[in-house]
């Protein structure tokens, strides 16, 4: 973005699309006050220029001669606002129409429609944000639960760029005296004390790998925690799935092999965001479209952080018999979650009987060679397993089910000052400075030249910098706003 386009006067609406009670109109600039002036009135004549800043005025929007709506205009003088420039935030009510009329009159008055993100990218040119805590607000409104919420305002308040910095000063340090050597190389003294220097990049590599590694549970929770519910066809996968989500996300039919791809969907249970996979029915089947499905089932169960395998209470023995060889070596250091579904169809006393199936899986081995048998039977008693008898269909024990995903969740404690990263952007950066730090503390066993240490550990705060934008580019600022909403 252009230092003209800079200047401009911006403008958006910055509530979701649609209607509602209220929308608020987004200005931002040099002149966005007196751009508003130009067609807002108060009743007391009084113009939104001669006003103090941070101060809310009632008034009414024309066209010419013609009322459009009366609002509520919000003014903020630079650098006290978002941004960090002139601003105005028109509340009008949520009418598509009104929204609409007042941004093409703000248009035909002067100003240009936002870029997405640009509101946020000024925010970071006037100095407001770093790139981290920038990024960390497209976070903070696309969060869906309590967790990512409390992740993103702790980024947003600062607390990664603040370790990140830390990490690069420290580096600073000693590359300065490192390259200060470089001066005296004829000397050939040494300013930069190496053991001090070893210890400091073993502190850094402990740092930044903790960093890398929280980005597991950083895309978790941002995500979703993966739940694949697996089984047989026609087990009921489709509408445990729809019960979960509250609403007819998949088909359900009593045809075999309804469900041929995978389908995905997040719902929020305690405070924690669950992303459940419905999955094809596993079965032998000459149908090349079923095929891949099931296929794709089998990769979704690698991905999965916990695994419903769904299971017909009516037939449990066939279930069994069809699915546990292939399903189970697949299920290793997986959390499962035993699902005997269609409970409404059977009485209490079946109920108690069918409980035995497991962990023996004797029943449904009786017909197999002995051997096979043998195999099989020692097959689920390595399955470490929750059980639940449940009825999709009439919502038996789904909210014990709820409660058990909760608790196999195994979200930690979220601190305020603790970092936990979610961008895949600030995890490869991290990996890259990892992988230089290394080199650093190689390089030092090894007792290589200062030049060569010089390069790596500058290498090492190169990647740190691009993280929080103390070293980037219009290319990845321009890749990074746009993914933004525009309005924000």
């Amino acid at each position: 973005m252009n230092e003209e386009m800079n200047e401009d006067v911006i403008c958006a609406i910055s509530t979701p699309p649609g209607m509602g009670a209220i929308a608020v109109v987004r200005l931002s600039g040099e002149g966005a006050i007196a751009l508003t002036d130009s067609i807002f009135k108060s009743p007391s004549g009084k113009k939104l220029i001669s006003q103090r800043p941070n101060t809310v005025h009632f008034g009414r929007i024309y066209e010419g001669d013609e009322l459009i709506d009366e609002v509520l205009v919000t003014i903020f003088h630079a650098p006290h606002s978002f941004t960090g420039e002139e601003s105005v935030e028109i509340s009008c009510h949520g009418s598509l129409y009104i929204q609409q009329k007042i941004v093409e009159l703000l248009l035909s008055h002067g100003a240009r429609m936002a870029q997405p993100g640009e509101f946020t990218r000024r925010a970071f040119r006037s100095g407001k944000f770093d790139l981290s805590q920038a990024e960390a607000v497209a976070d903070l409104i696309a969060s869906t639960s309590q967790v990512s919420h409390r992740v993103a305002m702790n980024q947003m308040r600062g607390g990664f760029a603040q370790q990140l910095n830390k990490l690069r000063e420290e580096l600073l340090q000693f590359v300065s005296l490192i390259e200060l050597e470089l001066d005296f190389s004829e000397e050939d003294v040494e300013f930069a004390d190496r053991q001090q220097l070893y210890k400091l990049t073993e502190k850094i590599e402990n740092d930044i790998e903790k960093l890398a590694n929280s980005f597991k549970l950083g895309n978790v929770i941002k995500k979703g925690i993966p739940v694949a519910i697996i089984g047989e066809t026609n087990a009921g996968k489709s509408t445990l799935l729809n019960v979960l989500l509250n609403e007819e996300k998949a088909i359900v039919s009593d045809i075999h092999g309804t469900t041929r791809d995978t389908i995905e969907d997040t719902v929020n249970i305690g405070g924690i965001l669950f992303r459940f996979i419905d999955t094809a029915g596993i079965r032998q089947t000459t149908d090349t479209l079923e095929s891949i499905g099931i296929e794709r089932t089998f990769k979704k169960i690698e991905q999965a952080f916990i695994v419903l395998w769904v299971i017909d209470l009516t037939s449990p023995e066939e279930s069994l018999r069809q699915t546990a060889e292939t399903l189970i070596p697949k299920l290793n250091k997986k959390q499962v979650i035993l699902l005997f579904n269609k409970a409404d169809l059977i009485s209490p006393e079946e109920s108690n009987q069918k409980q035995s199936y497991l962990p023996s899986f004797q029943e449904a081995t009786d017909d197999l060679s002995p051997q096979k048998a043998t195999q099989k039977q020692h097959l689920l008693p390595e399955l470490k397993a929750e059980r639940l008898f449940i009825s999709a269909k009439t919502q038996q024990n789904i909210d014990q089910l709820r409660a058990l995903l909760v608790e196999m969740a195994h979200i930690p404690q979220i601190g305020e000052n603790d970092v936990i990263v979610t961008n895949l952007r600030h995890y490869e950066a991290l990996k890259k400075a990892l992988e230089a730090i290394r080199r650093v503390k190689k390089g030092l066993n090894a007792g290589i030249s200062s030049d060569f240490l010089s390069q790596d550990i500058r290498e090492c705060m190169f990647y740190l910098g691009e993280i929080t934008g103390q070293i980037t580019t219009d290319e990845i600022l321009g890749n990074i706003f746009s993914h933004f909403c525009i309005g924000k």
